[in-house]
């Protein structure tokens, strides 16, 4: 472990978060996050050996600063080494991410902002603003793209960064998930909508 002089928390501001997780393909994913201006908090406990890429500027309304918005280190260790990025969110959000592996691509929302990372250089391929935080990002072997849900719109991604196809949304969508071939959207409302993944065409 690399360490640092921890910076005051601010007031009112829980310590920031971390998260381990597995993913196919063997990649293990240690997630920290957390508030404005706890930059030095979040990544206090950054771990040696592996390559370490700082992305804050590029994070929607990050031009100036970066940490003093939100920030989350990223490690991901696989069977042929490890790599780590530093992300930025305007907001508070908690990271979503997918190993898409058609694409060999590792994939992550975090606030206004989707990355596709390649899953073993760590090398950023693409990057996609969705202007309203991300709700869900899907995959699936039979999609040639991946599905980025945000709260007003769904996009279809392909493994080039072209978008596929866009959709949006009068309601906000609360929640998102591939099932029976069908993208299913659930608004706050509760109201729910059936979409081709395939086309993006509103099945009902």
């Amino acid at each position: 472990m690399t360490e640092r002089a921890a910076a005051p928390i601010p007031s009112g501001a829980a310590e920031p978060r971390s998260l381990i997780t597995s993913f196919p393909g063997g990649l293990r994913v240690r997630a920290t996050w957390g508030s404005s201006g706890q930059a030095t908090a979040v990544f206090a406990l950054s771990e040696a050996g592996a390559s370490l890429t700082d992305h804050g500027a590029l994070g929607a309304g990050a031009e100036e600063d970066p940490d003093r918005l939100c920030r989350m280190e990223l490690r991901i260790e696989h069977p042929g080494g490890a790599w780590a990025v530093r992300l930025s969110s305007v907001i508070y959000d908690e990271p979503r991410a997918i190993h898409w592996d058609e694409g060999a691509l590792f994939v992550v929302g975090y606030g206004f902002t989707v990355y596709a990372f390649a899953s073993r250089s760590g090398e950023l391929a693409w990057m996609h603003q969705t202007g309203t935080p991300v709700v869900a990002l899907m995959a699936s072997p039979r999609l040639k793209h991946v599905i980025v849900q945000s709260e007003v719109e769904t996009w279809a991604i392909r493994a080039d960064g072209e978008v596929r196809w866009r959709l949006a949304h009068t309601d906000v969508v609360g929640a998102a998930e591939l099932l029976g071939g069908q993208l299913i959207l659930t608004s706050i409302s509760g109201a729910t909508q059936s979409i081709d993944p395939a086309t993006g065409r509103v099945l009902t």
